[in-house]
């Protein structure tokens, strides 16, 4: 079995992983309706000023949020993903800084700046989350609001004395979460059998909990505005499994 991973300039975001992201078939982020909530929502937030995506990716939200009106600037690490935003039609309208969205800087001030499904994992240590709250808040006006959708972490769901989940069981594609509860650390793993040989991959995060996000907030100098279960807005609840949440940079 082979295993595959881009570790280079573009991070575990490289070219192999990039050919197939767009690809919808395994997750509900890409639906139509899902992605037309999502950037409804945004665009509601920045409300006729400037957005910043920290991790813009292939533009999944960027280019919708871009036809509502809203003018999108975004940071991502992988040249691979940000090469295929600009082969869809508009990408090649949209800003792209190339770095590490925890502490590249870009000129301007933002009205909303955001991190969308699970992105904030990608950073996998405290340091590098504490320092893209900061990051985000430098680029905000007052007033203007950081936004992060990201799962709940789904320890519930661990076997008792096991540390693996899995997500994705088929013929010839397996995949699972592992899960480091000392050290919040964790990562999704892929194995996939094609024509008898077999590629497994893996992508390392680090899952971070509400409770714990409110206090990087806080350190950055912003503060809790509103917290949803979802993009549609229903409320936050004890058996929700993910959260889009809200904070604030004061106005005065």
């Amino acid at each position: 079995m082979d295993s595959t991973g881009d570790t280079g300039e573009d991070g575990y975001f490289g070219e192999s992983v990039a050919a197939g992201y767009d690809d919808s078939s395994g997750s509900e982020e890409f639906r139509p309706d899902v992605v037309d909530a999502t950037a409804r929502v945004l665009a509601e937030l920045a409300g006729g000023g400037r957005a910043l995506e920290l991790g813009i990716g292939t533009g999944r939200i960027a280019l919708p949020l871009a036809a509502r009106g809203v003018t999108v600037h975004g940071i991502d690490m992988s040249r691979a993903m940000v090469a295929r935003l600009r082969a869809k039609p508009g990408g090649d309208a949209i800003g792209v800084t190339i770095g590490d969205f925890a502490r590249t800087r870009v000129e301007g001030a933002f009205s909303l700046v955001y991190l969308v499904f699970n992105t904030i994992m990608n950073l996998t240590t405290q340091e590098a989350q504490v320092a893209c709250f900061r990051n985000a808040a430098a680029h905000l006006e007052p007033g203007g609001c950081f936004v992060i959708e990201v799962v709940v972490p789904e320890l519930r769901k661990l076997p008792a004395g096991q540390s693996a989940v899995p997500f994705r069981v088929e013929p010839t594609r397996w995949a699972f979460d592992l899960y480091d509860v000392a050290t919040q650390g964790m990562s999704s793993n892929y194995v996939e059998v094609v024509d008898g040989r077999g590629e497994y991959r893996s992508i390392p995060f680090r899952y971070v909990w509400p409770a714990e996000l409110d206090l990087m907030a806080q350190l950055a100098g912003l503060r809790l505005r509103e917290r949803w279960g979802g993009w549609g807005r229903a409320p936050f609840t004890s058996e929700s499994g993910r959260h889009v949440s809200v904070w604030e940079k004061p106005a005065g």
